[in-house]
């Protein structure tokens, strides 16, 4: 984990591409996306379906390593308003065991915001704890400091004529975007207009390290 400050907080910014708020002992994810392998199966695309699981490993080794005692999740946890009916018992008992051990809340996303059970937890459309909001998408005219998700940032690279992607945080003195933390999410370039518009000037592209916190200026 390597520190990252925004707006006077202290955060860990973890590899993975989870936030550690140590000061409430908070976790925050975004773009989990349950069920997404099995969303496509419905329609004839057949992918690996492991995903959820797989999902879920990462959330427990994260856990395992900052032992929260909140979770935030930032919205589009579950790809579509089904994915919690299709979760396997094995799936199912694995994320209640994780909501059940810390004050989980579910931030809703444009996926799953009539999702009715979430296996533990409580869900609200968005939050705003101790001057910060909490919410799926970024708002371009709040003007309090924002915590967000829902783009999938990710940093393209050319390093030795190869290219590299990298998930990233994005980071203005108001808005922190969280990259997707779910392991079917792909990602949307952190230079796109989207990101930008969404965030504003003197943007900043987040690769945590285990070590060190690369920073890359985003053009507006």
């Amino acid at each position: 984990m390597v520190r990252l400050s925004f707006a006077g907080h202290a955060f860990d910014a973890l590899s993975a591409g989870a936030l550690y708020w140590p000061a409430r002992r908070a976790l925050l994810l975004a773009d989990l996306h349950f069920e997404k392998a099995s969303w496509y199966a419905q329609f004839g695309q057949m992918l690996p379906p492991y995903d959820t699981l797989e999902t879920l490993a990462g959330i427990e080794g994260v856990v395992a390593r900052t032992r929260p005692a909140e979770i935030w999740c930032l919205g589009d946890s579950f790809h579509d308003v089904g994915g919690c009916d299709r979760l396997s018992e094995e799936a199912q008992a694995r994320l209640r065991a994780l909501t059940g051990g810390a004050d989980w809340t579910w931030i809703t996303g444009n996926h799953d915001r009539v999702v009715a059970d979430h296996c533990g937890g409580r869900v609200v459309d968005e939050a705003v704890i101790d001057g910060l909001v909490l919410r799926h998408e970024a708002d371009p005219a709040e003007p309090r400091p924002e915590l967000s998700g829902h783009f999938h940032p990710k940093l393209r690279l050319k390093l030795r004529g190869r290219g590299v992607s990298r998930r990233c945080f994005v980071a203005t003195a108001t808005k922190l975007i969280l990259p997707a933390f779910g392991s079917l999410t792909g990602g949307l370039d952190a230079h796109h207009p989207e990101i930008v518009r969404a965030v504003g000037g003197g943007a900043e592209a987040l690769i945590a390290l285990e070590d060190r916190l690369l920073r890359f200026p985003l053009a507006a």
